[in-house]
């Protein structure tokens, strides 16, 4: 298997981006996972809705309504061109978002079930020995969540690497800045350059197969099993 300078390149920016992508994601889903476990609101459903919309929505189809919000007379291209940072379709910095939208899913639906799972008699009890409420999220909610966060960073860092309806929306083609594997595998395909789509495809089955192995072997089939099950009712 060989890879050329520009499939390299396509690699070394879909990594940076499925990183970026699943920090941030991490970072932004742990309240909102929090709260759709805890909470009681009559918003928890619609909330809910809106999280799993990707799992059923056609990527072109959020594709086509993000690029609308962020061009110049979108809600989103306006306040980004008031605060001088232009538009962001077709820029590192919109695929990203795009990206983070695509993936929410896969990211809190772990989170939540696993803060479900804990129930409230472990943090009612760290409560009562004077542990405040961030005290209590590392001590207790972290490592007994702890699978259910690393689900969620596996899932979505891998859901990230194979996006590509959303991403070529967003992004388009543009080498060094935009340009992603799957894109790159499709160019490779239009320009009936089968043998170097077929070594990019290999290379991404390997990958995907070694991820839902770990993920499998870290988490437990079981756990693993729930999650792709109730994404499937999600989807339904």
């Amino acid at each position: 298997m060989t890879l050329s300078e520009s499939d390299l390149q396509t690699l070394l920016l879909t990594l940076k981006l499925a990183t970026t992508v699943t920090l941030l994601l991490l970072i932004v889903c742990t309240p909102l996972s929090w709260w759709l476990a805890k909470t009681t609101s009559r918003l928890k459903g619609p909330v809910s809705a809106i999280v799993a919309l990707p799992l059923v929505l056609p990527p072109t189809v959020l594709g086509f309504y993000l690029l609308v919000a962020m061009g110049p007379n979108g809600i989103i291209g306006e306040v980004t061109t008031q605060l001088g940072l232009g538009t962001l379709p077709f820029t590192y910095s919109g695929l990203v978002i795009a990206s983070m939208l695509y993936s929410l899913p896969f990211v809190v639906q772990p989170i939540q079930n696993a803060i479900e799972s804990i129930g409230e008699r472990p943090i009612e009890v760290a409560a009562t020995l004077g542990a405040g409420p961030i005290d209590r999220f590392f001590s207790v909610v972290l490592p007994l969540a702890k699978p259910g966060f690393i689900t969620a960073a596996v899932l979505g860092f891998a859901h990230t690497v194979g996006e590509f309806g959303i991403v070529l929306m967003i992004g388009g083609n543009i080498p060094g800045e935009t340009k992603v594997v799957s894109v790159q595998i499709y160019d490779h395909v239009e320009a009936l350059d089968y043998a170097n789509a077929h070594s990019l495809s290999l290379l991404m089955l390997v990958f995907s197969f070694v991820v839902l192995l770990g993920l499998y072997g870290v988490t437990g089939n079981r756990n693993t099993t729930r999650l792709f099950n109730r994404a499937k009712q999600d989807r339904g």
